[in-house]
Order: C-alpha cells, then structure tokens, then sequence
C-alpha cells in the first residue's frame, strides 16, 4: 500500500504552493542593488599606501602654508585705539556722560607709517564687544522697507525704532539706528590731504537689490534719543554706503567694517595727522574703538590662521608619515596575518 503524496517543502517553481509563498512573502524582489552587490572599490590601506597619502598631503599643505604666511606679512597695518585718549583726563571718570553731552569732540591723533604702503589703503574702524549678532537686534529691521518705497508702513519688527509722532521711521529698527558715526580727515606730513574715497565699498549686490533707489530717509533720528550717525534726506539708500555696510551685521563682538579708501601710496615714516570725530557711544557696554589703516595682498587682508591652519595639518601628516615609515621599517607586519586574530593570540578561546 502506497504512502499518502505529501506538498513538497521545497516550494518546486511552478506549484500552487510556492506561487502562494511567493505571494505572501514580504521578502523584497531580489536585485543587486538592494543586496549590495554591485560592484565596488574596496581599496586596502597598506602600509605604503598610507604613509604615501600622509606625505602627499604635507607635500601640498606646507608650500601653501609658507606662502599664506608670507602673503599676510607683506601686508601692512596701522592700528590705532582711540576711545581712551580721545577722552580728556577730567572726565574719563565718567566717559558715558561726556560722549552723551552735546558739543565738539574733536580729537587729534598722529599715526606713523611702519613701511611702504601701496594703494589702495583701506581704511576701518574695528569695534570690540559690540554683539551685532544678538537675536533682538538683527531682526529689527525691514528689508521690504529698504528695498520699496511702497513699504514705508512695514515696520512689524523694528519697535522700538518704528514710529515718531505718527509717521514711520525710514530707515526703521535698531541696527540703522546704533549707525557709527565716528568721524575720519587724513593729513599725511602736516600739509597734504589724503582723501578718503567712500565710494564702492559696499557689495554691490546690496546696493543693487537690498536698498532702493527711490527709498529716502525720513523721521530717522528724529527723536529725543540719538543712537548713531543722521543720513542725508535727499540721498537715496541705495546711495548712502556707509549705511549699507553698517547693516550688514557682523557675526562676532569684534569686526571691523570699511570707511573708505585712500587711493595714495604712503612712503615709510610719513606722518599721517588724523582728526578724529569721537562722537560713538561704546563707553555705556565697555568697548572699544579702533582706527585701521591695511594694504591688501593676493590673498586680502593681514590673517596668519590661515597659514599656520595648513603648516600645522601638513607638519602633523609629515610627523606621522615619519612614525609609520620607522614602524615599517622597524617592526614590519605581513599584511593578513593570521596570528593577529583573538582566537589565534588567546588559543584559549573557544
């Protein structure tokens, strides 16, 4: 008597019983791609190989490192802090009251040139511990407002500087409001002027897109309190560049921000006669005023981090370079080593 035919467990192609498991199955379809299967470089880091990359990267991070560092000592700088001696010795007991009294704060300084300075020469004021970058003061403005002249009313987020006597403030909020108003002339030797171009020193695609040609300022420094420097009513914003570089907002507590450009070259040991408006308020939060004066190389202004970033990457790889060549050569290893697995060096395990 014959057995009884049992489903094959197998799922044979073609049955009723694997078309079903197929069916029911959530299994995905089987390719390549889902199994990680393609083709793929699966590069082994040899010794040599290794040592290699270490020195190539030396080989090109320390030229670039030598030559940053001495792009930025070929440029010159002149760096003066002011707000101290700009202050007469009877009232430095109380700066913040004498900057907020009316009157003339003219203030003289004499600044002499270290070495050849080729134009153009940039001129900066550098502020320190004045925190731009706070969240309240970088959202009191209106870049509608400073763009179209149909926005004057769009002032949402400029209080307390939105508003005067029932007319809005153009150009609205706090940042246009703290504008420094400090005041450079040059003299070089006691006879010569040296004028200051302040033209095109702000982006042009601010100028172009940010501020409007036909938006004036109106009702602006207007009220009992004054922050900063007054604009000229007549003058559009797209116009006013001292305003359009004072708006773009500085991402730390120390930066500087460009006044002009003295288009002159200045001879080693010129006299440079600086009278000086000292009229911004940065006694009230301790800070600092300073007056810059910079040439410019291939690679901008004076910077060693960049130089000494890529000296000390290409010197550690070179370092370590060194290391591993002494460890092959000392103390060489084959490459796939059976002896170097926990169950060959501990025969113990199990």
């Amino acid at each position: 008597m014959s057995s009884p035919t049992l489903p094959s467990s197998s799922g044979a192609p073609g049955s009723a019983d694997s078309s079903a498991v197929r069916r029911n199955s959530k299994r995905p379809k089987y390719s390549k791609f889902t199994q990680q299967e393609l083709p793929a470089c699966k590069p082994i880091l040899t010794p040599r190989w290794v040592i290699s990359a270490f020195m190539l990267v030396s080989i090109v991070f320390i030229p670039i490192g030598v030559a940053s560092l001495f792009a930025s000592r070929d440029v010159v700088e002149i760096i003066d802090r002011y707000d101290i001696d700009c202050i007469p010795a009877s009232n430095r007991t109380d700066k913040v009251q004498y900057i907020q009294s009316p009157g003339d704060k003219t203030c003289i300084r004499t600044l002499k040139v270290p070495k050849h300075m080729k134009h153009p020469i940039y001129v900066y004021y550098q502020l320190d511990n004045f925190y731009q970058n706070h969240r309240r003061y970088v959202k009191s403005r209106s870049d509608q407002q400073l763009r179209d002249n149909s926005s004057a009313s769009d002032v949402g987020d400029c209080k307390p500087e939105d508003m005067i006597n029932g007319s809005y403030i153009v150009p609205c909020g706090l940042i246009a409001w703290s504008l420094f108003n400090d005041t450079y002339s040059f003299s070089i030797n006691s006879s010569q002027n040296l004028t200051v171009n302040k033209k095109g020193i702000s982006w042009k695609s601010d100028r172009e897109h940010k501020f409007g040609k036909d938006v004036y300022p109106k009702n602006f420094q207007s009220g009992g309190l004054i922050g900063g420097a007054t604009l000229d009513p007549s003058i559009p914003l797209s116009e006013q560049e001292a305003l359009i570089v004072w708006m773009r907002t500085a991402a730390l507590p120390t930066f500087r921000k460009l006044y002009g450009k003295i288009e002159q070259d200045l001879e080693e040991n010129d006299t440079i006669r600086v009278t000086l408006g000292n009229y911004y308020n940065t006694y009230s939060f301790n800070g600092k005023k300073k007056l810059v004066l910079s040439t410019t190389s291939w690679l901008g202004g004076k910077n060693d981090f960049l130089g000494i970033a890529y000296l000390t990457v290409g010197g550690l790889c070179f370092f370590l370079a060194m290391a591993f060549t002494i460890v092959y050569l000392v103390k060489p290893r084959q490459l796939g080593d059976p002896s170097y697995l926990s169950w060959n060096r501990n025969p113990g395990w199990h």
